[in-house]
């Protein structure tokens, strides 16, 4: 329990257990004889998840799988792009990606206390589901969240098996995955800045003035914007926006209504709803 509670022991454990999640991926990667490159990624990504898994078993804390969300996605980008030749297509979505996942990464660094620590909604799931616990850690907490990032990078896996050439189209969205990476740390360091004076009640200042997940809107606009850069430049593919559907609907329906809830139970909660909208953080009129 007191290494546990050591910042630094946890960080190096967290760190051991990605990097051999990482060499177990890449090994598992050359040596499985699948031709298809979507479900050859798919199967890797979903040993690196189990492997995670059972470390979160060990020192009895799901969230030791919270960086993979960010870490995922760099690991994949990073590997195609050593196997084939950058072009301006490819170039795109490897800097969009490593930008948001580098930063999506170090804001998780930064909250990070120990491996005594667990995201409330990982406590709420475990209490409500009793001896179901470990089945919904798997799957909800764990391989949920995997199937997820890999639906949203679906453009990506297809960006680097196909040639072709973008357009402004393209251009422009991949200006939006930047811009909702700076959206989403701008409301990182604003939201760290209230925690830090500690007043309590809702935060109103920022773009949190009048939104109240602006951090979420900018984790949706991401995925939005590499899958339209895609699609723009090929429009047959269109059903490859799907990852950002699917995450886009998995913040609407429950990431967005666990948060609500769990801010409903303080003082003038109805009165901060009406006044702030759920995502853009425009006024309301």
């Amino acid at each position: 329990m007191k290494l546990k509670e050591s910042r630094l022991f946890s960080f190096i454990v967290v760190a051991v257990v990605y990097i051999l999640a990482t060499v177990l991926a890449v090994v598992s990667f050359k040596f499985l004889t699948i031709e298809n490159v979507y479900l050859k990624i798919f199967i890797v990504d979903v040993i690196a998840t189990a492997f995670t898994f059972i470390f979160s078993l060990i020192f009895n804390n799901a969230s030791v799988y919270d960086p993979y969300w960010s870490v995922q996605p760099i690991v994949i980008v990073v590997a195609l792009a050593l196997g084939c030749e950058i072009t301006l297509a490819r170039l795109l979505p490897l800097i969009a990606i490593c930008i948001w996942g580098i930063r999506l990464t170090a804001n998780w660094a930064y909250t990070f206390k120990n491996l005594t620590h667990q995201d409330w909604r990982y406590s709420m799931l475990k209490e409500k589901t009793g001896v179901f616990y470990p089945l919904i850690n798997f799957l909800g907490i764990h391989l949920f969240p995997t199937i997820v990032v890999y639906l949203c990078m679906l453009p990506v896996i297809y960006t680097f098996t196909i040639e072709f050439n973008v357009n402004a189209g393209s251009i422009i969205f991949f200006a939006v995955s930047i811009l909702a990476t700076l959206l989403q740390g701008t409301a990182d360091v604003q939201m760290h800045i209230f925690r830090k004076q500690a007043k309590g009640g809702f935060i109103r200042f920022g773009l949190w003035k009048y939104s109240r997940h602006p951090n979420y809107l900018g984790e949706i606009l991401m995925w939005w914007g590499i899958a339209l850069a895609l699609v723009c430049a090929k429009p047959t593919v269109w059903y490859l926006c799907l990852g950002a559907l699917v995450n886009n609907l998995m913040f609407l329906v429950v990431s967005i209504p666990m948060a609500d809830k769990r801010q409903s139970k303080k003082q003038g909660f109805v009165e901060y709803k009406k006044a702030t909208r759920i995502l853009l953080p425009v006024k309301k009129f």
